[in-house]
Formats: structure tokens, C-alpha cells, sequence
């Protein structure tokens, strides 16, 4: 089977993979397909750096903004409508160009994972968080690795809603949730992904650049727009974006907007360097190291011979 070439492009927030998407699809007649996980909600968008018409430069992009807040939205649905864009785009004999900083959205399209289909049951839920509550999240955690090992081992006590699900998985299929990973990547991938990720050799710069950020999204209006996002839904999903949740404490008068900001920035650059750890584990992606703006002529010249070695493109430049 002849895979469909995509081209990724990955890398930290705030590392300017949107202006290098675009100028790759410019230049080799693409669309783009987002992959972050927060930019699919409706109405956030000082908060999730949604690029601007002008920064699209006209270019297409898909899965940005079409989501409602309250509305939950798991990695299956992107893969799925991630899926029909890729087709979308294909058939107009562009190349697709997946651009985002969500690892797991990434890796589960480009790698065809396939999710398993256990209906949640709501009883055995709440029945698995009862017990948490009663005897602690160290106990229910016990409960997993004595039925499923692997992935007690990759899953913090803490992080209760994996625990509970994992557990779910087993109750209701007599399958660990470890296996059922081994078997969804069992399908090969009808994609051939060249990637390309964005870094900083001096992680000092990249932190200097979300500060910026951070302060040109408060100038753009983002206490306002969280404010009525959170009087609007609450705690829904979409209020986990960073820049929403840190917020929270002003709006509820027990922290100054000060420290709230400071929150901000200083959560981005953690799950900035979360992301780089993820990224860096894929011996798939080409990097580019970033040293001066990210709109360098240099920096597009590198991918075009990362693009003209890899030879996998069948398509001409525009």
C-alpha cells in the first residue's frame, strides 16, 4: 500500500511552529491540520495563541475552533476528524501539514492508533472513586498493578482518572489496558510522516519567549476573556487551558493578579519542557535548533533540504 506523505511539524509552545507551517505549506501547495488541544474550543483564543487571519496568510487550516467548551473531546475524536481533514486535503492534491504541540494527538494519527471501544460504565466509576475516597488513591492504585503492572508503572497514584479507567478497561473487557495499547498499534499507518521539530539550544530563550507571550496575551484581553469564559461554563473542560486556570484564584478573590500572571508563565514553561521530553523520545523528527526569530529565512532553507533529501514528496513547489 502507498502511504500518504504528511509533513509534522512539532515542537514547545511558544517555539513558532504556526508561522513555519505556513511558510511550508506556502511553499509546497499544503493545508494545515492543528494539533492542539486546546485550540479546537470555540471562543478561547487569546489563551490558546490561535493564530490570526493574518497569520494563516491565507492558508487553510482545519480543527481550530469548532468545538464548544463544555463539550468533552478525547485524543479518538481528533484522530477521527483529524482523519477526514487529512483525506479533505489530500483530495485536492494538497499536502496535508499537521502542526501542533499536543504529543499524543500527534502520534496517535500519524501512527494509526486504534482506541478501544469499551462503553464507560458510570456505576463502576463512581464505585472506583468511592473506594479512592475511602481508603486513599495509593489503595486503588495497588488494585491496578496487581491486575495490570505496566501500566501502574507509567501512572502516578495521583492521577485518579487513568487509574479508575484502567481499571474500568479490565473489569469490563478481562484485558489489561497495556495489552489493549499493544493492540492498537497493531494496524499499519496508511501515513508516511516526515517530521520536523522546532527547540532551542538555550532553553533560557525559549523561556524568555513564552514570558512575552504571556504578557502580549494579557495586552490582547486574556483576564477578560477568561473571565467570561468562566462565568459563562465554570469549571468545564476547556478551562484546564493554561492562562484560565491560573486565573481562577483572582477570580475568586483569594489571590492577586500578580501572582496569578506569574502562575502563568511559570506553568507554560513546565509543560513547554514537558513537551520537549515527549517529543524528544521520537527518533523521527528532524530538528531544527532555533537561534534567532522563527521566521529566519534559514530556518525554512534547513527543512527544504530536510523535505528535498527525504524524498518522499511527490508534489511540486506552488
Amino acid at each position: 500500500m502507498k502511504k500518504q506523505p504528511v509533513i509534522v511539524v512539532v515542537g514547545p509552545t511558544a517555539s513558532g511552529k504556526t508561522a513555519v507551517a505556513v511558510e511550508i505549506a506556502k511553499k509546497y501547495n499544503g493545508e494545515v491540520v492543528s494539533a492542539d488541544s486546546m485550540q479546537i474550543y470555540k471562543g478561547i483564543s487569546v489563551a490558546t495563541a490561535k493564530p490570526t487571519a493574518a497569520e494563516m496568510q491565507g492558508i487553510k487550516h482545519y480543527l481550530i475552533d469548532f468545538v464548544d467548551p463544555c463539550q468533552s473531546f478525547s485524543v479518538a475524536d481528533y484522530v477521527a476528524e483529524a482523519k477526514k481533514a487529512v483525506a479533505e486535503i489530500v483530495s485536492k492534491g494538497k499536502i496535508p501539514i499537521i502542526c501542533g504541540g499536543t504529543g499524543l494527538y500527534i502520534n496517535s494519527l500519524i501512527d494509526n492508533v486504534k482506541f478501544d471501544d469499551t462503553c464507560a460504565d458510570t456505576e463502576l466509576r463512581g464505585k472506583l472513586y468511592e473506594f479512592a475516597k475511602l481508603n486513599g488513591n495509593h489503595c486503588l492504585w495497588e488494585r491496578l498493578n496487581e491486575i495490570d503492572p505496566e501500566t501502574a508503572k507509567n501512572v502516578h497514584e495521583n492521577n485518579l482518572s487513568r487509574v479508575v479507567r484502567a481499571i474500568e478497561v479490565y473489569e469490563k473487557t478481562g484485558i489489561p489496558l497495556s495489552r489493549h495499547k499493544i493492540n492498537s498499534r497493531m494496524e499499519e499507518s496508511p501515513y508516511e510522516p516526515l517530521m520536523i521539530g522546532l527547540t532551542y539550544n538555550d532553553r533560557q530563550k525559549l523561556y524568555d519567549r513564552i514570558n512575552i507571550r504571556v504578557d502580549k496575551m494579557l495586552e490582547s484581553g486574556l483576564v477578560e476573556e477568561a473571565r467570561k469564559v468562566y462565568d459563562t461554563y465554570g469549571l468545564k473542560t476547556a478551562h484546564q487551558a493554561i492562562g484560565y486556570k491560573e486565573l481562577i484564584p483572582y477570580f475568586e478573590s483569594r489571590s492577586d493578579l500578580e501572582s496569578c500572571i506569574e502562575n502563568i508563565k511559570q506553568e507554560t514553561r513546565r509543560y513547554a519542557k514537558r513537551q520537549l521530553t515527549w517529543f524528544r523520545r521520537d527518533i523521527r523528527i528532524n530538528w531544527i535548533e532555533i537561534e534567532e526569530s522563527v521566521n529566519s529565512q534559514k530556518i525554512i532553507e534547513k527543512i527544504e533540504k530536510i523535505i528535498a533529501k527525504s524524498k518522499i514528496l511527490c508534489y511540486n513547489k506552488s
